[in-house]
């Protein structure tokens, strides 16, 4: 049989053995038929001559092509899993991508906020109405502790402790931690309880719409992003305020396990990408500030 027919026997298989969505069988089909079209390239007319080594250049030249270290991991994938297939089927005696894995993903930095940027969009006037005060207070709480969408989305009332200053959330893994809340963000919060009250709130959620019923994700992004437009002239989402907030605590303190535990991160490692933003703030004072930073060669 060649290439293309063992290929289709494949794609059949999964189809109805297995059973597998047409979504699925799609990103199957595509994935493994670029490791077709490379075997056809070498010369290789069945899927016993593809080896490792050819298989981990194959690797290389789509990811110097561009494609994605997670669309890389997912063609892998597919190839072990047709590699099975042919193992017990009798049709293959080896598995070319076993103990081969994708590039490492480059780990994009997170956009954030100056502190500047972050003063302008929390510091101009507020209505004194109830959208205005419920999105003020929704603003400065995301800043102010870092909360997660999902956190803040699921807060009530039990959760805050203003005369503390304190609001409780439940996170990933259902974990609770408390954090503090600054002095701006409890004035807000002060400012718009009052205002929730008068739309008969159906249940103990602190951020509410006009008929009484518990902020869902999509309204609070909604919210923020209008925000941001009329604010700031840029998009906003609240994950840049949690991404601001812990960039500027880890700036000001040096204390990367005390953000750690703010922001409820399971692992250092995925606090550790704010130090890395802290570098290029402190690489741009120096190439605004030192006499030779620039310098190129040449006088200037």
């Amino acid at each position: 049989m060649t290439l293309e027919a063992h290929l289709d026997a494949y794609i059949e298989h999964l189809r109805r053995e297995r059973q597998v969505s047409t979504h699925t069988l799609d990103g199957y089909w595509r994935d493994l038929n670029k490791v077709r079209t490379f075997c056809e390239a070498e010369g290789l007319s069945d899927w016993t001559g593809l080896d490792t080594r050819n298989l981990r250049r194959l690797v290389a030249r789509l990811h110097q092509q561009g494609l994605a270290s997670r669309s890389l991991a997912r063609l892998l994938s597919a190839t072990r899993s047709l590699y099975q297939y042919l193992l017990r089927e009798g049709l293959c005696r080896h598995d070319p991508a076993t103990g081969l894995s994708p590039p490492k993903r480059e780990r994009r930095l997170p956009r954030t906020l100056d502190a500047d940027r972050s003063a302008q969009l929390l510091d101009g006037a507020v209505e004194d109405d109830f959208i205005a005060r419920r999105d003020q207070a929704m603003l400065e709480l995301f800043y102010s502790s870092g909360l997660r969408l999902s956190e803040l989305v699921g807060l009530d009332l039990d959760g805050l402790d203003l005369p503390a200053g304190l609001v409780r959330v439940r996170g990933k893994g259902n974990k609770v931690r408390e954090l503090p809340v600054g002095s701006m963000a409890r004035q807000a919060l002060e400012h718009w309880l009052p205002l929730r009250k008068l739309a008969n709130p159906g249940d103990g959620a602190v951020f509410i719409s006009q008929q009484g019923r518990r902020l869902g994700p999509r309204a609070v992004q909604l919210r923020v992003r209008q925000a941001g437009v009329r604010e700031l002239g840029q998009h906003l989402h609240p994950h840049m305020l949690r991404h601001s907030f812990a960039s500027h605590m880890l700036e000001s303190s040096q204390d990367l396990r005390a953000v750690q535990e703010l922001l409820g991160h399971a692992d250092i490692a995925t606090t550790q990408i704010y130090t890395h933003l802290d570098f290029q703030h402190l690489a741009s004072v120096y190439d605004q500030a030192h006499p030779r930073a620039k310098r190129k060669g040449g006088s200037e």
